[in-house]
């Protein structure tokens, strides 16, 4: 048999060929690597990657997760997180995260992005606390002792008040559940999840008993508000918010409700009218000056930027009761 020599050519041929076949399927080794090492919830550097709505749940992440985690805000410092709009990155992060923080009921949009998300650990803050219904004064109820229901409020939150962080002992019993999603999504690190969670529970502990200490003895239990974010606060503390606008802070209150802040006013000994940083307080300002009143600032922390009193949550908590004090008429 004659058996035909292989030529040069061909050998060489031979060779380019199963190089380029082993280096296309290195390539495509790389490449499920790569996809791999994008889905599977973390960084370059091993660290979990958290997805926080907004500010609140990006500092329980970052309080709780430490050196473990690299948490992102959807709500950049600055915006009002209410009406927040998810650019297509934004919501692809989503995806890629290895734990989702929300809050359900407060920003619609992300609401709408989790449901269609594919990450596998998703946490609703919501559910990690008893909700209850706050703001129905100016919410289109009637509020106690009045004759007229109010038009123009009909922004209702699905679930009932989302504001759980102003309270801190709801606050605390959010951070335990926070805590245990981050460590279903990182075993590895459950202790060190766990313990910091206990640790910031400590925390919120001292500041709930600053808040009791620091507001007894007061002239008047009740404030005014921009907007009905502080229902929980003044439950806790025995305190009545009056406010403005209902959850909503963009609404606008009706001519009857403004009617009914000069009466509360008058009869509760309101001294000051707070507004917050993040929206409009052209309507608070002009109810103040309409009763000859003071304003100052009381923060429902749902960012932190240059005009906040404090460069983080216990900061500014701590300047809010500062506030209170001060507007109650505390000794």
């Amino acid at each position: 048999m004659n058996v035909r020599p292989t030529s040069p050519r061909s050998a060489r041929s031979a060779r380019i060929t199963t190089g380029a076949i082993a280096a296309l399927a290195a390539l495509g080794l790389l490449s499920l690597t790569a996809c791999s090492s994008e889905t599977d919830g973390k960084n370059s550097e091993g660290k979990l990657k958290v997805v926080a709505s907004f500010y609140p749940l990006e500092f329980l992440a970052k309080e709780i997760g430490g050196d473990h985690v690299s948490v992102s805000a959807l709500a950049k410092p600055g915006t009002e997180p209410h009406d927040l709009e998810l650019t297509p990155k934004q919501t692809a992060s989503l995806d890629e995260a290895g734990a989702v923080v929300y809050l359900k009921g407060l920003q619609p949009a992300v609401d709408k992005a989790i449901k269609q998300s594919s990450a596998k650990h998703i946490v609703d803050a919501a559910s990690l606390t008893e909700l209850e219904e706050h703001g129905d004064e100016v919410d289109g109820h009637k509020p106690s002792g009045s004759a007229d229901e109010h038009e123009g409020h009909e922004h209702k939150h699905e679930g009932g008040d989302p504001h759980i962080w102003l309270d801190p002992v709801k606050y605390a019993e959010v951070a335990k559940g926070v805590a245990k999603t981050l460590a279903e999504a990182d075993p590895d690190h459950k202790a060190d999840f766990e313990k910091n969670a206990d640790a910031l529970a400590h925390k919120l502990d001292g500041l709930h008993k600053k808040f009791e200490a620091g507001l007894k003895n007061r002239a008047s239990d009740t404030f005014i508000s921009t907007h009905a974010a502080f229902g929980y606060l003044a439950e806790r503390y025995g305190l009545t918010e009056e406010a403005v606008n209902g959850l909503d802070p963009e609404s606008e209150p009706s001519a009857a409700r403004m009617k009914e802040l000069h009466e509360v006013a008058e009869k509760h000994h309101v001294s000051t009218i707070f507004f917050e940083t993040l929206a409009d307080p052209k309507t608070a300002k002009t109810l103040a000056s309409d009763l000859k009143l003071k304003t100052d600032v009381l923060d429902p922390l749902e960012g932190i930027t240059d005009k906040s009193k404090g460069d983080d949550y216990f900061e500014v908590m701590e300047s809010n009761l500062a506030a209170l004090r001060k507007a109650l008429g505390t000794k």
